[in-house]
């Protein structure tokens, strides 16, 4: 299976830009790589997109709310990343499965249980080699994410989560960081409150490393093969 990468954090925390660059390293290394978003991806999960984020959308009941991530992330997985795995190329993911146990779970109360039953189905078991978490104060991310949405153009009104208070933002800060502390070997917590190409630097380290690694065991399994 080929690396599975994803970015999960608070809004404002960074992760875009930092899997943009990620993309650009990798391709610049000479490998084959498939950026992609949740919730989003596919053409169905860009029109759900449009009813989770948008603010002018009529409030969504919690579970609601879940079972529309969830169609998402069936349809990008069928569409998008199973295929390119297959295919040996670097998947990307800007959010996946863990920002619903942290988004619906930890934040809105809904059952942990039942959130990773439904994980487990939709995503086929198919699970993230590394997952970065780009850690920051909420007040900081909030501030960037807010500022962001103020220079966007007019007619894009993305910003549900963002007007959530700050409260709930705590809520997912510590979900994630709940999350490191018992997927160690999987989840990276990364300070995301420095410069950006010093963040860079370090994902690009800590990928390098178990690329090499996949690389040096594909090798071997390859040799010893008749």
């Amino acid at each position: 299976m080929s690396p599975f990468i994803t970015f999960e954090g608070v809004e404002g925390c960074g992760k875009t830009t930092q899997m943009e660059m990620l993309k650009e390293h990798l391709e610049w290394k000479g490998c084959q790589v498939v950026a992609t978003r949740e919730p989003g991806g596919t053409e169905l999960g860009e029109k759900v997109r449009n009813i989770l984020l948008n603010i002018d959308v009529h409030p969504l009941a919690p579970w609601s709310e879940l079972l529309l991530y969830s169609v998402c992330r069936a349809q990008l997985v069928n569409e998008v990343i199973k295929p390119a795995l297959k295919d040996k190329k670097i998947v990307l993911c800007d959010r996946f499965s863990d920002s619903t146990i942290v988004y619906q779970g930890y934040a809105r109360g809904l059952n942990l249980e039942a959130i990773a039953h439904l994980n487990k189905w939709i995503t086929e078991g198919i699970m993230p080699s590394i997952t970065f978490i780009m850690d920051c104060p909420p007040e900081i991310g909030l501030r960037r994410a807010l500022d962001r949405i103020n220079t966007r153009k007019e007619g894009n009104k993305e910003d549900r989560f963002e007007r959530e208070n700050v409260e709930f933002h705590k809520k997912i800060r510590d979900g994630y960081l709940r999350l490191a502390k018992e997927s160690t070997d999987r989840i990276k917590v990364i300070n995301g409150d420095r410069e950006i190409s010093v963040i860079h630097k370090d994902i690009c380290g800590i990928v390098e490393k178990q690329l090499d690694g996949l690389w040096a065991r594909g090798n071997r399994q390859t040799s010893t093969n008749p």
